[in-house]
């Protein structure tokens, strides 16, 4: 793979990028050791600041599809529902909130050592330096070193 790795982690489209933040902060309330967030509380909360979000514009808002959500108040509105500043989905990564940022390390983390203890179990026979190897691979993937980012 050729290029920076800021040009690797670019989105394709607008629309891209805003599924990554909801994605992010859908997974940081996990991370968290919460329950995951349900379209129904999302949406009950932004009605009660007189808000609309239909089931099939969260949808594609949070797949990337359909046309790019502009509407200030509905994103502020869902960014005030996570508690981040509302720059975070109306602007760049620069806005992102320091909660956020440290989470997203987190919730990688999480996934790498999930992916070991999966690995471990279901391979049983793979030797030491192997599986040491797996996640040497696996913390520089998470580092940012490595060809694929979330």
């Amino acid at each position: 793979m050729t290029g920076t790795p800021e040009s690797s982690l670019a989105p394709s489209t607008p629309q891209v990028e805003l599924a990554r933040k909801l994605n992010l902060l859908l997974d940081v309330v996990v991370a968290e050791g919460n329950t995951p967030h349900t379209y129904r509380e999302i949406a009950t909360d932004l009605r009660s600041k007189h808000l609309s979000l239909s089931r099939a514009r969260w949808a594609y808002m949070i797949a990337g599809t359909g046309p790019l959500v502009t509407d200030a108040d509905l994103l502020t509105g869902i960014a005030e529902f996570f508690r981040i500043p509302p720059a975070y989905l109306l602007g760049s990564d620069d806005d992102l909130p320091e909660r956020v940022d440290s989470q997203l390390a987190f919730v990688k983390k999480l996934r790498a050592q999930r992916v070991v203890s999966f690995a471990a179990r279901t391979l049983g026979d793979v030797s030491p330096e192997t599986l040491r190897h797996i996640t040497e691979l696996l913390e520089d993937d998470i580092a940012g070193g490595g060809p694929h980012q979330d």
